[in-house]
C-alpha cells in the first residue's frame, strides 16, 4: 500500500460530517466528527469532538 501523499496521482476527495448522538432515551448527546475517502469505503476516521470542518471556518 502506497500513502496518498507519496503518490501525487492519487488525490482523495475527503468529506466531512458531523452527527449528534443522542444516548439513553435521549438524557444524554455528543457530537462526533467523521472524514472520510469518498472512493473508497474503507477509509474513514470518526471522532468524538465538535462539528464539520465546514461548520469551524
Amino acid at each position: 500500500m502506497v500513502p496518498a501523499e507519496s503518490n501525487p496521482s492519487a488525490q482523495a476527495q475527503l468529506e466531512s460530517r458531523s452527527y449528534r448522538i443522542t444516548v439513553d432515551d435521549g438524557r444524554e448527546s455528543f457530537f462526533a466528527l467523521s472524514i472520510e475517502d469518498a472512493a473508497n469505503d474503507d477509509a474513514w476516521l470518526m471522532s468524538d469532538t465538535v462539528v464539520a470542518l465546514e461548520n469551524e471556518r
